[in-house]
């Protein structure tokens, strides 16, 4: 089962989807261009429905089988793009000022629509299959949003798959673990408030920077010191703000980042000693603090009987040795995760080379590694649906 035949002719076809949409990136729920321009491809191919404003922007394309009839699963693709300047010179940059396609999601768009046009032509399958295509998956919930929706109802999706590129996994290669395999995420903003004053004379005031630096400092103590050294957290900093002069010591400073970890119990842990630590801390300097903690994305987590199914279909495109099992999850945030609380199912990584990383201005989807993608995708169709 290797890559098909049909799919290395496509090759160019499907590259030159990908190239037309990485030059219109969109970001989150504002993909009008890039839902129009898959929603047109899925009719054209003779989808047997094509359903948008699904999670607002979304686009759900229904093919039908040829074999009889059975269950639905769904196949997903993100469409959004980054709030990012482009510097790679290539043809097909952006054209759109300040987004730019840094996570490769016009890959996965560009590979899913192949995977459409392929299952469309053939139909060698009992059931049906929705390809779903979702805005909003970077920081905008657009997974929850299409969840919410009643996709899943709507279309009777009995189980669900993702897949995402990965830099540094050569092309031809697939990643993937049973259990969690991705993040979950929160977002926390911190107001430390003083009593401002002359620099030159700091014990007339309440120095909020200090405070602040205090906290920021402690809040590594939630790794090494409150959770158990096994678990996984993250704990990072990744803003901060205080003052506007030289010689002033500001009445407030303000800071912010993101907590990420792979088990729930754990994230509630380090927001509880969030807010612990910074409202001692607090208090020992005679500041105020407000802690405010967004969360967000939950763990993304693999089931097992899928996952098991994925890594046979994987094996078979790219052969045993080139598909890495139990790899060590990644502690980025996906917002599949909301996909796979709602059904059963498995997101995989697939190589995409020795590429710039993810969410960098030098980004490029690899479009070698399309054939691979799009064959994965039409073998776990047909066999997860085999008559």
């Amino acid at each position: 089962m290797p890559i098909l035949n049909r799919v290395a002719e496509m090759q160019d076809e499907i590259t030159a989807w990908r190239r037309h949409l990485h030059t219109i990136p969109e970001i989150l729920y504002d993909t009008h261009k890039t839902s129009a321009y898959v929603a047109e491809r899925l009719r054209e191919f003779g989808c047997d429905e094509v359903v948008t404003g699904i999670g607002r922007t979304g686009v759900v394309g229904i093919i039908k089988g040829n074999l009889g009839a059975g269950r639905t699963i769904g196949m997903r693709a993100d469409m959004d793009a980054l709030p990012l300047k482009e510097v790679t010179g290539k043809e097909w940059s952006s054209t759109h000022a300040n987004a730019m396609h840094a996570c490769g999601h016009d890959g996965h768009t560009a590979m899913l629509l192949g995977a459409a046009k392929y299952l469309a032509e053939t139909r060698n399958f009992a059931g049906s299959v929705a390809v779903i295509f979702q805005p909003a998956e970077e920081g905008g919930a657009g997974g929850k949003a299409m969840v919410d929706d009643g996709m899943m109802e709507r279309f009777g999706i009995s189980q669900v798959f993702g897949m995402h590129n990965m830099p540094g996994l050569p092309v031809g290669q697939f990643a993937i673990r049973t259990g969690a395999i991705m993040a979950g995420t929160a977002e926390f903003t911190i107001t430390v408030k003083g009593r401002g004053g002359h620099a030159a004379m700091p014990h007339r005031t309440i120095d909020p920077i200090v405070a602040a630096a205090g906290m920021i400092t402690a809040l590594q103590t939630i790794a090494s010191r409150s959770i158990d050294p096994v678990e996984s957290v993250v704990v990072s900093v990744t803003k901060i703000h205080a003052g506007d002069a030289y010689n002033i010591i500001p009445e407030q400073v303000e800071f912010a980042g993101t907590i990420r970890t792979l088990e729930t119990a754990v994230g509630e842990m380090a927001r509880e000693r969030m807010r612990a630590i910074c409202e001692g801390i607090a208090a020992a300097h005679g500041a105020t603090v407000n802690v405010d903690i967004v969360v967000n994305y939950p763990v993304t987590v693999n089931h097992a009987d899928e996952t098991e199914f994925a890594i046979g279909i994987a094996r078979g495109v790219a052969g045993e040795p080139n598909v890495a099992v139990g790899v060590p999850p990644v502690m980025g945030g996906e917002d599949f995760s909301y996909m796979l609380e709602a059904r059963p199912g498995a997101f995989i990584f697939m190589g995409n080379g020795d590429t710039a990383n993810l969410h960098n201005p030098n980004y490029d989807f690899n479009d070698d590694a399309i054939p691979h993608g799009v064959s994965y995708w039409v073998k776990l169709a047909e066999s997860s649906l085999a008559a």
